[in-house]
């Protein structure tokens, strides 16, 4: 797959292990990356030029709403940048980038997308090429419409097995960084196949993707299928194409899991790729947990949520935070009823945001506090102070964590 769209982006046919010049279909950054893309246009470039007006855009997602003066600065001049140019940008409370692209249409299959953030790989659930980049070349992108790299060699991933109904897609893909490593993957297209894969929900699909880059994958792919054309059809315009590897494709590695009996997986600090199962970590005492991001903030993920916590009241000892990853998913759990069981748990609902899983305002950690989180990563400092610990896991896990007020596995809730 990913040679394919690269193939197509190049105007020529590339094979993995070549470098190339491609031309992207849309690039985008966000206020952790766009000032300094606008900085290399102005400063290093010496032409503060967009080559299509239509394939760039901005968003304001990490510290929204703005939580200090200097951030607010950073705001002004993204909304002046994408105003002058007359790119698109999403302002505060739209929500997250990867969540808002393809809610607004604009991700499709075969396409070569450049993000200034690392979880761009997050597009490859509609079978398109995501990946992340410095905000260098995001700056030399969007002047010049091209991007230059290497074309990846393929891992095929090929989930079996009758999953649980307590394991999530966070626990799949925790499970494979656990196996692989953080280094895994390095430079690879990870591409996902298997009956487990296509039962998923486009929601649980995102996830798998999102997460490839914490085993240093350059994209993360997932044959478009009739959920993904059935997901796509209302939001995006034209002619959906049905991406898919050829029968005879070759790759680099083939691996395979069974799920059957897999428990809810847990990365313990300070790695993502320190997974352990929840039987070997039950019981930890933490002090915070928040479930959003833009791995885990979708529509499904608080759905799970709420099914464990009606009813019930999240421990006296413990803060929870959810946050929708976009302004669409707040809506829909307000509509069907699912913030106000939240609500009447004790969990705090906050506006659509990166915020707490970037350490940037929204639920910061203080000194030795213990957190478990929905996000996608867990060095040290990630969400506050250095010494706070996060533990990462599924929507799931953390619901049940936030009543017993202790890492808790949600097999008995199910």
């Amino acid at each position: 797959m990913a040679e394919k769209i690269l193939s197509h982006a190049s105007g020529k046919k590339v094979s993995a292990g070549e470098f190339t010049v491609a031309n992207v279909d849309l690039v985008f950054a966000h206020d952790g990356t766009a000032l300094l893309a606008i900085d290399v246009m102005r400063n290093e470039l010496g032409k503060e030029a967009i080559f299509d007006k239509k394939k760039v855009i901005f968003i304001i997602d990490h510290a929204a709403p703005s939580p200090a003066v200097g951030m607010s600065v950073v705001h002004k001049v993204m909304r002046a940048f994408a105003k002058k140019h007359g790119i698109k940008i999403y302002d505060v409370g739209h929500g997250i980038c990867h969540q808002i692209l393809p809610e607004y249409g604009h991700i499709k299959p075969g396409m070569l997308i450049v993000g200034a953030d690392s979880h761009t790989v997050t597009h490859g659930a509609f079978g398109a090429f995501g990946t992340g980049v410095g905000s260098t070349d995001a700056a030399i992108a969007m002047v010049t419409g091209k991007i230059w790299l290497r074309v990846p060699e393929t891992i095929k991933i090929t989930i079996e097995g009758e999953k649980k109904p307590w394991i999530m897609g966070k626990d799949i893909v925790l499970h494979i960084i656990g196996s692989l490593g953080s280094d895994g993957a390095n430079y690879m297209a990870i591409e996902f196949h298997g009956k487990v894969i296509r039962e998923l929900s486009i929601d649980s699909r995102m996830t798998l993707t999102n997460m490839v880059v914490e085993m240093g994958a350059k994209a993360g792919l997932i044959p478009v299928d009739e959920k993904t054309i059935e997901w796509l059809k209302p939001r995006v315009k034209g002619e959906i194409m049905k991406v898919v590897p050829d029968p005879n494709a070759e790759y680099t590695d083939e691996l395979s899991y069974d799920v059957s009996n897999l428990e809810a997986q847990v990365a313990v600090p300070p790695n993502v790729d320190n997974v352990k199962p929840i039987s070997e970590v039950e019981g930890t005492e933490i002090n915070q947990v928040f479930i959003g991001s833009c791995t885990n903030g979708r529509f499904e993920d608080f759905y799970i949520v709420a099914k464990i916590l009606k009813g019930k009241k999240v421990s006296p000892n413990v803060r929870c935070i959810a946050i929708p990853a976009s302004r669409n998913i707040y809506r829909k759990i307000v509509e069907t009823g699912l913030a106000n069981i939240l609500l009447e748990a004790g969990c705090t609902i906050g506006p659509p945001t990166c915020g707490p899983c970037v350490g940037a305002h929204m639920g910061i950690l203080g000194p030795g506090e213990v957190a478990i989180s929905t996000s996608n990563r867990n060095f040290p400092g990630r969400m506050g102070d250095r010494t706070s610990k996060v533990y990462l896991a599924s929507p799931a896990t953390a619901a049940a964590s936030a009543i017993k007020g202790k890492i808790s596995d949600p097999k008995e809730f199910f």
